[in-house]
């Protein structure tokens, strides 16, 4: 049986309601250019992969924290699982309450998958 790791389990568990986010706020936000929500989810969440390293260093923060969930921590499952579960509610906003701009709850959506996949990339670079 092939062993999945779990923060990219938990990076594909976010990935997926994101996605659903994107879906509905174009559908159902306001009317305007479709491509507007999924380039600011991929933009945004590249844009955190990509700098959040550096800008820790330069702000003197901790670069070598552990993933999101890890085996020292079994408290740190439940945590990390409130992630994928937030943005699914994120993502039924703009079924219930139509016709707005939703471009911040994309944002910090997309944040949220960016925080899932570093945690993920960190797990995949452990030995």
């Amino acid at each position: 049986m092939i062993r999945i790791e779990p923060n990219l389990l938990l990076a594909i568990a976010t990935g997926m309601p994101l996605l659903l986010l994107t879906l509905t706020a174009t559908v159902f936000g306001e009317p305007g250019p479709e491509w507007r929500y999924p380039f600011l989810a991929g933009l945004y969440t590249i844009m955190f992969v990509a700098l959040n390293k550096p800008l820790s260093r330069l702000m003197k923060m901790r670069t070598d924290r552990p993933p999101m969930i890890s085996a020292e921590v079994p408290m740190s499952v439940l945590w990390a699982s409130s992630f994928p579960g937030i943005v699914m509610l994120m993502a039924a906003v703009p079924f219930l309450i139509r016709g707005f701009d939703y471009g911040l709850l994309v944002v910090i959506a997309s944040i949220m998958f960016g925080f899932t996949v570093d945690s993920a990339m960190k797990a995949l670079k452990r030995p």
